[in-house]
């Protein structure tokens, strides 16, 4: 329901300076009409120091945490203050009793919606726990999808699964979140909701974590289709979504499921998020070809195996004076991930596209790390950026399969 700005504010203000009750706070967004605030995303709790008990606030940027602890009375309320300010357009605030969510709109009201504990929770106050959680463990989600038991505990043989989810999520966030504050990407509507995609959605756990975060957590109206060859995928897929929507997990958000491949799948209207998680070979090189069709504002890929270039290197001659690069067939395997991945961002540039290249995860849970992530800005191409896709196209030899899509193949 809609309230006043002002006395939404004020709520968050008390609940987040009463060190008794507040589990987490989370700020995110920008209210529209106001300058970007200074941190994409702030997160506060209280924590019980050596020194004695503290607010903390932890601010991210682009690339990383930075942690401040303000003392009980004038320095936190000072710190509280000085962010409420910043004119952040999202916020999530969870006591021991009850989950606040809130939106500001640009009437300079608040969309706010508040979901009572059942049973009241405990607060955790240690200072040295793991960085705070987008979703936390005992979030229905993870239930729904068997990475948690019944008392919201990550099974041991769902740990990588969990931290995927979560990694995944923090990416998401800051790329929506940095999309939306410059423009690239709509802000949404109920009557007209962000359209994702997720290409080769498989059992749908980013699917549903994407769904969950966005529309149950941030509060935006969201549609999120999964694309999947298998229709066992879209039957078991479209009764978890069932499950999950009736809990009222995804707010104003919904899924659906579709059969179809990368390549010959119709969605209309167009998505404006495309996600391809972990699609094998070519099959990245297809979403992120529709990705571009679609001029789509977002598009994020973590790739898998990388057979068709690594298959033109082995079958060329190596161009001097590079000849260590390929000889041993590890080190073969390696550079033609790196090469391919470079080609895809370099595509994607000639196509209006900030590209970043970025860790998915830890290696030391899957080994296929990479993720691009790419932002429509429609910036004009430089034409030193064509001929360093040539060149490099031209000295090794290769035709990616990405650039045959976009009618830009190179050798």
């Amino acid at each position: 329901m809609a309230e006043p700005l002002a006395g939404a504010l004020e709520r968050v203000r008390a609940d987040v300076l009463d060190p008794d009750t507040l589990v987490r706070a989370v700020l995110s967004g920008r209210r529209r009409g106001q300058e970007p605030p200074s941190w994409r995303r702030v997160e506060l709790r209280w924590v019980d120091l050596r020194a004695g008990r503290r607010l903390q606030v932890t601010a991210y940027d682009a690339t990383q945490a930075h942690t401040s602890n303000h003392e009980p009375g004038r320095a936190a309320d000072d710190a509280v203050d000085a962010l409420l300010a910043q004119g952040y357009g999202n916020w999530l605030v969870e006591t021991t009793t009850q989950t606040y969510q809130g939106r500001a709109t640009k009437k300079l009201e608040a969309l706010v919606r508040t979901e009572r504990r059942e049973t009241p929770v405990e607060v955790d106050r240690g200072h040295d726990r793991d960085k705070a959680r987008l979703l936390d463990d005992g979030d229905p989600v993870f239930a729904a999808l068997g990475i948690t038991d019944e008392r919201g505990r990550v099974k041991p043989t769902r740990v990588a699964k969990h931290r995927q989810v979560e990694e995944f999520l923090r990416l998401l966030e800051t790329t929506v979140t940095d999309a939306l504050d410059k423009g690239h990407l709509r802000r949404p509507t109920v009557e007209d909701p962000l359209r994702v995609v997720d290409l080769g959605c498989g059992n749908a756990y980013l699917t549903f974590a994407a769904l969950r975060y966005l529309a149950g957590v941030r509060g935006l109206p969201v549609v999120v289709t999964g694309v999947d060859v298998k229709e066992q995928s879209r039957e078991h897929n479209t009764a978890v979504a069932e499950r999950l929507a009736a809990s009222g997990a995804f707010g104003d958000g919904r899924a659906e499921f579709v059969v179809g491949s990368i390549e010959d799948v119709a969605l209309a209207p167009a998505p404006e998020v495309v996600l391809a998680l972990h699609a094998c070979d070519t099959a990245t090189d297809d979403a992120l070809a529709r990705a571009a069709a679609w001029q789509a504002p977002v598009a994020l890929a973590a790739p898998c195996c990388h057979h068709d270039v690594a298959a033109q290197l082995r079958a060329a001659a190596t161009p001097a004076p590079y000849a260590a690069l390929t000889r041993h067939g590890i080190l073969r395997e390696r550079f033609a991930d790196t090469l391919t991945d470079a080609l895809r961002a370099s595509l994607l540039r000639l196509e209006g596209y900030r590209v970043e290249v970025v860790e998915f995860v830890g290696s030391e849970h899957t080994p296929r790390n990479t993720l691009l992530r790419a932002t429509r800005t429609g910036a004009p191409v430089a034409g030193e950026q064509r001929e360093e896709y040539d060149e490099l196209v031209r000295t090794w030899g290769v035709r990616p399969r990405l650039g045959e899509l976009l009618g830009t193949p190179g050798a």
